[in-house]
């Protein structure tokens, strides 16, 4: 990471607030609404949401 945040667990490499994988400025999070994510950032972000809803990266999104 290359920032600090009091709910970086680092000996589990995730968010202590989340209980998941630490994604700076995701749904959720401390920083949510005051940083801009980054492309890669916002890729995380979507291949993490088509796993835990058990689609394949990259298929659309359904309402």
């Amino acid at each position: 990471m290359t920032f600090h945040c009091r709910n970086y667990d680092l000996n589990l490499d995730q968010c202590r607030k989340l209980h998941d994988d630490c994604i700076p400025g995701r749904r959720g999070c401390v920083l949510e609404g005051r940083v801009k994510l980054s492309e890669e950032l916002e890729q995380r972000l979507t291949i993490l949401e088509a796993k835990k809803a058990g689609k394949p990266p990259g298929s659309p999104k359904t309402s």
